[in-house]
């Protein structure tokens, strides 16, 4: 009697669970992705309005550390690379990656070399690394969006063409097109739609994404709104203008690609020869890498590495 009183308590305790999480889990979600679409369109304005919102709505592993960034320059500038890698974090989180990042390579190099001074290059390079990560993630992103930008603004202008409003047109593309296109055009629609003034909206796109393309977008389109004139033969002609550029990057692309073949060979070619000689004849090499001398000049070794390695890039890099 007692088991099968415990069961049917069991059993309508389920029930009532199941029923509860179907009754309220949909109004919970929607509140959520209510909250998450308020914070992405309040990242507009000055820093203090970034800073307000910030600290209000603490949602990283160390919503202490978030709140004190928020008052600094430094965790508006986090935030704000945080917002162009596109990676859904906090400043704080990033803080606390990178002292476990100095922790983890600090120690590494400390267990590997025995080398004291080694942690003077090991510490600042596992510090840097979260922040390395938020760069490349920032600048693949970036490219990503230059790629795709022509499509968008084609897209828009044909909408104008088709009779819409420049505000639906932008609607059309968050719709249409895929990221990082599609979720920046969906933030500009949704800071439009809460009231934001269309030049407000625009110019946090030009914030989020510093690409000249967009600064002569968000430009054009303020002129065309003050003075009038054909916002969709503009908009054809910059993404004319945008794709002749990217012919003549490649162009340039293909004319420095002897320097930077010579360059990537020029970098592996020492860590090759060390390898190869250390099959060869290992008791050669066997100083290099257990001398306090040897281990410095290893260290001397792949820091004008990494020097010449961007010296090279530079070299090669060419504007357009």
């Amino acid at each position: 009697m007692i088991a099968a009183a415990a069961v049917f308590l069991l059993v309508a305790a389920a029930v009532f669970g199941v029923y509860i999480a179907s009754v309220r889990l949909p109004a919970a979600m929607a509140r959520q992705r209510l909250e998450r679409r308020l914070q992405e369109v309040s990242h507009v304005g000055d820093d203090d309005t970034e800073s307000s919102v910030v600290a209000d709505q603490p949602r990283g592993p160390v919503p202490a550390v978030d709140r004190l960034l928020a008052r600094s320059s430094a965790g508006s500038r986090l935030q704000r690379l945080i917002e162009q890698a596109g990676v859904k974090t906090t400043p704080g989180a990033i803080v606390l990656m990178s002292g476990l990042s100095a922790l983890v390579v600090g120690g590494g190099a400390q267990i590997l070399t025995r080398f004291t001074p080694a942690l003077l290059v090991s510490v600042p390079l596992g510090a840097a690394l979260p922040v390395l990560f938020l760069l490349q993630r920032r600048s693949s992103r970036l490219k990503a969006f230059e790629e795709q930008f022509p499509d968008a603004l084609d897209l828009v202008s044909r909408a104008i063409r088709a009779g819409h409003a420049f505000q639906a047109a932008v609607g059309m593309a968050a719709e249409e097109l895929p990221a990082p296109v599609g979720p920046e055009f969906k933030k500009v629609f949704d800071q439009q739609n809460f009231g934001l003034p269309v030049r407000d909206a625009l110019n946090g796109l030009a914030e989020r994404v510093p690409l000249v393309d967009v600064k002569f977008f968000v430009t054009a389109v303020a002129i065309q709104r003050e003075t009038g004139g054909n916002l969709a033969e503009i908009l054809d002609n910059l993404a004319h203008v945008v794709r002749e550029r990217f012919k003549i990057l490649r162009q340039v692309r293909v004319h420095t690609a002897h320097g930077r073949i010579s360059g990537f060979v020029l970098l592996a070619l020492p860590a090759f020869l060390a390898v190869a000689l250390s099959f060869i004849n290992p008791e050669h090499m066997k100083p290099l890498f257990e001398e306090r001398v040897g281990q410095m000049l290893i260290a001397g070794t792949i820091g004008l590495q990494v020097i010449g390695y961007f010296w090279i890039q530079r070299v090669i890099k060419i504007e357009v």
